[in-house]
């Protein structure tokens, strides 16, 4: 399997603090099963001023649009809370 990187913002929905659905060139993915989840602690700026949690947290799941589905990689960074759409795998 090859994965693509992309690094591009997306809207994501969550339920129970994990991604539940999320919009990518206009289409909404629906998540199907979450594959893998971890924390990546960061260090720097936010955390030496004190600026909160200071944790980027990836998401591996497998996702659809219609009857299309792939796994895709998404990144939520606690501290501005935005979210990537890291990788797609092929």
């Amino acid at each position: 399997m090859v994965a693509r990187v992309y690094g591009v913002p997306v809207r994501v929905w969550e339920h129970g603090g994990r991604p539940a659905r999320f919009v990518w060139e206009g289409r909404v993915y629906v998540v199907q099963r979450i594959i893998d989840h971890w924390v990546t602690p960061r260090s720097g700026a936010a955390s030496a001023k004190g600026q909160g949690p200071t944790a980027r947290s990836s998401w591996r799941v497998q996702a659809g649009a219609g009857a299309a589905s792939g796994h895709y990689e998404l990144s939520h960074d606690s501290v501005s809370g935005a979210w990537l759409l890291a990788r797609v795998a092929e």
